[in-house]
């Protein structure tokens, strides 16, 4: 979600929510890195209490309405402050970022439907599953079972053994948006070998604004154009999109992406709690303890390949 360029190469969990493109190369943090840190983790807050505001906006607007304010109100601002150029790029480029922009429209879609319906804190942990589930394919290492069966322990426990008291359309929307969140990954990677800057994250998010505003119409209409609607809509975007990508781009020019991807597996933790402070959503014990485990594995999964990933050690002169 920085106005970043792309991901970190390397399928590790990064974000977001369900819309961050983290891509930066910063150097180890250091002494310094406090700062970074606390970059980050504003960032994060900013994002998931944007999403408990976007879900008391829904009875106004609409999920899709909400989605559709939210892509178009970031979409004008990282156009507005990057204006990339149009010309210049070959039709792999165009189709590149094209393909990002539904991907992020989708996963944004899939991400608020799922909120819509069932707790942010329980939405965003099975979300995360789907860079996870990338982290570990990637790696192929015998130890990313471990962090697979606590992942899945951790689903487990969501569902109580049947996801019986939790709705299955918002289960299998937020699962939806996970799958979308790792395929983000991999195309904010290749948007960003393609494009300077952070060009290629604003013409996606609008490409992203485009597909989506004829759903939020066809869903909401003229709601969307009552100024208290427009000017939640704005602090949504605001709050899940412009800030965090600027805080994020902030970090991680002094910090490691590896780091970066850990902290964004605390992200679980962080939505839950923006659910309990402004909806009143509040955890049993074992979703609770599903959303540790889910964290835990994700923060396992992003050691194991940064370890595999560190280059060897040269041998002492």
């Amino acid at each position: 979600m920085n106005p970043a360029s792309a991901a970190p190469s390397s399928p590790v969990p990064a974000a977001t929510a369900p819309d961050r493109v983290p891509s930066a190369s910063g150097g180890p943090g250091g002494r310094g890195s406090l700062g970074p840190v606390g970059l980050v983790l504003a960032g994060g807050i900013s994002v998931q209490f944007g999403g408990a505001l976007a879900v008391t906006l829904m009875p106004r607007a609409g999920a899709l309405g909400v989605v559709s304010l939210r892509l178009v109100v970031a979409a004008l601002v990282l156009l507005v402050v990057c204006r990339p150029r149009l010309r210049g790029h070959s039709r792999a480029d165009w189709g590149t970022v094209v393909v990002f922009g539904i991907t992020m429209a989708a996963m944004n879609g899939l991400f608020y439907q799922a909120v819509d319906r069932i707790p942010l804190g329980l939405a965003v942990t099975m979300e995360v599953l789907g860079p996870l589930a990338l982290s570990v394919l990637a790696s192929r290492r015998a130890v990313n079972l471990l962090w697979a069966g606590l992942a899945l322990a951790g689903v487990f426990l969501l569902g109580g053994g049947g996801f019986g008291e939790l709705n299955a359309a918002g289960v299998g929307f937020a699962l939806g948006a996970g799958a979308m969140w790792a395929a983000y990954i991999v195309f904010s990677a290749r948007t960003g070998r393609r494009f300077p800057q952070a060009d290629g994250l604003a013409l996606a998010m609008g490409v992203a604004a485009v597909l989506f505003v004829p759903l939020g119409i066809a869903e909401s209409g003229t709601k969307l154009l009552v100024p208290a609607t427009l000017g939640l809509g704005a602090g949504v975007a605001m709050l899940s999109s412009v800030l965090p990508y600027t805080l994020e781009l902030l970090a991680l020019r002094r910090l490691p992406a590896s780091t970066f991807a850990i902290l964004m597996s605390l992200e679980p933790a962080i939505a839950a709690t923006a659910g309990f402070l402004v909806l009143g959503q509040s955890l049993t014990a074992p979703q609770a303890a599903a959303i540790a485990l889910v964290i835990a594995a994700s923060m396992g999964a992003v050691r194991t390949q940064t370890r595999r990933a560190a280059p060897p050690a040269e041998p002492a002169a």
